[in-house]
């Protein structure tokens, strides 16, 4: 990963595997219940009315597992309305709902959500902040890239 230049772009799909993986753990269970029963053995006019059981994808792989736990650290690096934005985006919400849930506006939302893929790679890249960088001039910088060809990026390329 050291040859690698991070893109917002990546970043994005990470989060988009790691909200996949996310999903795909087992279900946490209480410990300590369990049944003595034995399990019942269902006949067909028992099978006839119960609808199909819901099928599940398998179960993530453990390096999938690990790309996921690396990924969820980089939120801390954002502030928690990004963070929360990012999250959002990953796991398939809609901009309608994640303006619902963190309060701003489309535009303003969309922004922050640059804002925070942009960050992310600066970081990952290893490019440290001198100074305080507005959101604009961080999304600029990576749009120049994009424009340069060093970083194809659709969405930054407006």
């Amino acid at each position: 990963m050291a040859d690698t230049t991070w893109t917002p772009s990546m970043v994005e799909e990470r989060f988009v595997e790691a909200a996949d993986v996310m999903k795909r753990l087992p279900e946490v269970r209480v410990p300590g219940y369990y049944s003595l029963w034995p399990k019942v053995i269902h006949e067909f006019a028992d099978l006839v009315q119960q609808e199909p059981p819901r099928l599940r994808r398998p179960p993530p792989a453990p390096d999938a597992i690990s790309r996921m736990e690396e990924t969820l650290e980089w939120l801390r690096w954002l502030e928690p309305t990004d963070a929360r934005i990012v999250w959002l985006r990953a796991n398939g919400e809609r901009w309608k709902v994640v303006c619902y849930h963190v309060g701003l506006a489309r535009a303003a939302a969309n922004e922050h959500w640059l804002y925070a893929l942009c960050l992310i790679a600066w970081r990952l890249n290893g490019w440290h902040l001198a100074q305080p960088r507005s959101k604009r001039r961080l999304i600029e910088h990576f749009r120049g890239r994009a424009r340069q060809g060093k970083a194809l990026d659709r969405r930054l390329r407006n």
